[in-house]
């Protein structure tokens, strides 16, 4: 799983699988996009104007539960 943020387009994505072609795209809210592959599973989450909806787009934490 990979967390980007892109400054020049405000837009962070979160990639949970990679080398998967996206074949759909769904926004579900206003600005928030689901990228799905050609069996329908998820494969990313793209947020648009991130800058105002997340509260810090240089941070991220990771935590695992058992």
């Amino acid at each position: 799983m990979k967390v980007r943020y892109d400054s020049r387009t405000d837009t962070l994505t979160v990639l949970f699988r990679e080398d998967v072609e996206i074949t759909e795209s769904d926004e579900g809210k206003p600005g928030i996009i689901f990228d799905y592959d050609a069996s329908g599973n998820l494969v990313s989450v793209e947020i648009l104007d991130a800058s105002a909806r997340v509260s810090d787009t240089d941070r991220v934490e990771f935590q695992r539960t058992e």
